[in-house]
């Protein structure tokens, strides 16, 4: 049952997503943010947790999931250095993913031929 609310509640976001660049003038960059605004917003009040328990990787792999790590990573941040944290949570929640990111897409382009868009 874990994989099949993983991958109703995924595919859910992903069609609101869509939704929202097809009706809207909106960017893809400003949807990206608006995802990510979003899921600290909802890590911070609360409200993101128990969906991450219910949807599992169909709610933190998606955008949101990325912007609660990071409210996560600030609060944990904050608890143990106070002000500071506020600064300093967010890189150290979100470096493995951006390094892996990083790291995969870069062998990703050594595998295949990547080319520029014309």
């Amino acid at each position: 049952m874990d994989y099949i609310n993983a991958f109703w509640t995924g595919g859910l976001i992903c069609a609101l997503v869509q939704i929202l660049m097809e009706k809207t003038k909106l960017m893809p960059g400003r949807i990206m943010v608006l995802l990510v605004c979003t899921g600290a917003v909802l890590g911070a009040v609360g409200v993101y947790e128990p969906f991450l328990e219910f949807a599992g990787a169909g709610a933190s792999v998606p955008l949101l999931g990325f912007g609660n790590t990071l409210m996560k990573g600030v609060r944990e941040a904050i608890d143990e250095q106070g002000f500071l944290g506020l600064f300093t949570g967010g890189f150290k929640a979100g470096a493995a993913g951006c390094c892996a990111a990083l790291v995969f897409g870069y062998l990703a382009s050594l595998i295949f031929n990547p080319k520029m868009k014309k």
